[in-house]
């Protein structure tokens, strides 16, 4: 039987991937104090093995796009975390978002983009889904992916 977290994803439509192996020299997330804490490292927009979104915001790109990829890339956040605690009910707090925006030079609205994930995050886990947040926008991503999002969870012991 679905949980409450699980229950609430398949209410969005959304169904939770295979997480993705790392594809460099780090491990998917980190799980410390005493098990209450999780830092899931920053995903892309994989999506069946391959980077659904490329390129950059305001280039090829458009803020409507970033969003639909911030969001997949907290999807994928997400299946990591389940990963870590295995039920997703055990999460008591999306403590914080770190959002990365492949953009070129004049775009300034990486905060909109992010906003994909962190609208995600709150539409999953409710009021224990608001969080600290940093965005920043960055000339290229691994894979040439448009966003890159990492989370900390807290966790029910």
């Amino acid at each position: 039987m679905a949980g409450r977290i699980e229950s609430r994803l398949a209410e969005l439509g959304i169904t939770l991937p295979v997480p993705a192996a790392p594809v460099a020299n780090y491990v998917p997330f980190t799980v410390l104090a005493g098990g209450t804490l999780v830092v899931v490292s920053g995903q892309v927009p994989m999506r069946e093995g391959k980077v659904a979104f490329t390129g950059k915001l305001g280039e090829v790109i458009d803020i409507e796009t970033g969003q639909q990829a911030a969001q997949l890339c907290l999807i994928n956040v997400l299946a990591q975390l389940r990963a870590a605690v295995g039920d997703l009910d055990r999460v008591t707090r999306v403590a914080r978002l770190g959002g990365f925006i492949a953009a070129g030079p004049g775009f300034t609205q990486h905060a909109q983009v992010m906003n994909g994930a962190s609208d995600l995050a709150v539409a999953v886990f409710g009021e224990a889904g608001r969080h600290a947040r940093s965005t920043i926008g960055v000339p290229s991503l691994p894979m040439d992916a448009a966003v890159e999002v990492e989370g900390m969870f807290e966790v029910a012991a």
